[in-house]
């Protein structure tokens, strides 16, 4: 690699179609494209990181779409492949306030034939930094090995490795969520946990502080825990636990809000703040992204997040 990339994201991608109507009632949709590990690339990228993902996409009538969408974005794609699948496509309807319609088709898609022979050790190793989630390993066997072997990969030679659960009942029982958790939890320096979902199913604790130092003691140096009933998040970092509020105190659709805030974190990250400060700096990506219709197309720029990080570095 001539350039050394800061961080690369292994998962799906998806075809997404968004409207502020019932989805019975739509005649026209925003066509965007998603995925929470693409959503955590583009956030870190916005951000201003050099960021590459690892995927395959359909051999179909949207391959182009994407493909020239991520390039367009400055997404490193050099390890994209296609697959003779489909892709995936999701559609979302915000029509209210606090209401929301979901349909998501991604069986049997492109993504799902990743594998151990899509993990090059050289481009792995051109990163400071290598991030997965729980959602990619339910892609499946295969892309459990794919994401098992980028981290070990990344664990060996001394680069950052960190996880999102990001578990789902839609994807994974919490039993199976579990056991892809305890499969990379020991090669990983950062986690992502949902309160709400991640920590009562999978590690079956529900206070903060216990949560954390469990994670410590394995050998996760940093934890954040985002909890929307305290409205924030807990980081966890050289044996200190803080409390963050979130940014944003109303929200039009939180759809990847979760993914934005992971890509804002670890920009932070590889760009030289502290675990608070990137705490800060993700609720910042999160909020403004949270409010604004769809998932990746509502993630905010550097200039905008850095604007309003009161003391934050514009780099």
């Amino acid at each position: 690699m001539e350039q050394k990339l800061d961080i690369i994201t292994i998962g799906e991608s998806l075809v997404e179609f968004s409207t502020d109507l019932k989805l019975s009632c739509a005649e026209c949709m925003y066509k965007y494209y998603g995925g929470d590990a693409l959503a955590t690339a583009i956030a870190a990228l916005r951000a201003g990181s050099h960021v590459g993902f690892i995927t395959k996409v359909g051999d179909d009538a949207f391959r182009d779409f994407l493909l020239d969408s991520w390039n367009a974005e400055g997404l490193d794609i050099s390890q994209v492949k296609l697959a003779e699948e489909q892709n995936g496509v999701y559609f979302i309807a915000r029509p209210a306030a606090n209401e929301k319609e979901f349909a998501y088709y991604r069986k049997k898609t492109a993504p799902s034939k990743l594998s151990i022979d899509d993990i090059s050790e050289d481009y792995i190793k051109s990163a400071k930094l290598v991030y997965a989630s729980g959602v990619t390993q339910t892609l499946s066997m295969s892309a459990r090995e794919a994401v098992g072997k980028a981290f070990k990969i990344a664990k060996n030679n001394g680069i950052l490795t960190a996880y999102d659960p990001n578990y789902s009942a839609l994807y994974a029982s919490a039993d199976d969520a579990r056991e892809y958790f305890n499969s990379v939890i020991e090669d990983i320096d950062i986690v992502f946990l949902s309160a709400k979902y991640d920590t009562v199913n999978i590690l079956e604790l529900d206070s903060a502080e216990n949560i954390i130092k469990k994670l410590w003691d394995i050998g996760v140096s940093t934890v954040v825990i985002k909890s929307s009933e305290k409205k924030g998040y807990y980081t966890g970092f050289n044996g200190n636990v803080k409390f963050t509020e979130f940014f944003a105190k109303s929200v039009v659709d939180t759809t990847c809000s979760g993914d934005a805030f992971n890509g804002g974190f670890l920009h932070a990250m590889v760009h030289g703040y502290s675990p608070l400060e990137a705490t800060k700096i993700g609720s910042i990506v999160a909020g403004l992204q949270a409010g604004k219709m769809g998932a990746i197309k509502s993630i905010p720029y550097a200039d905008e997040i850095f604007r309003l990080y009161n003391g934050g570095r514009c780099d």
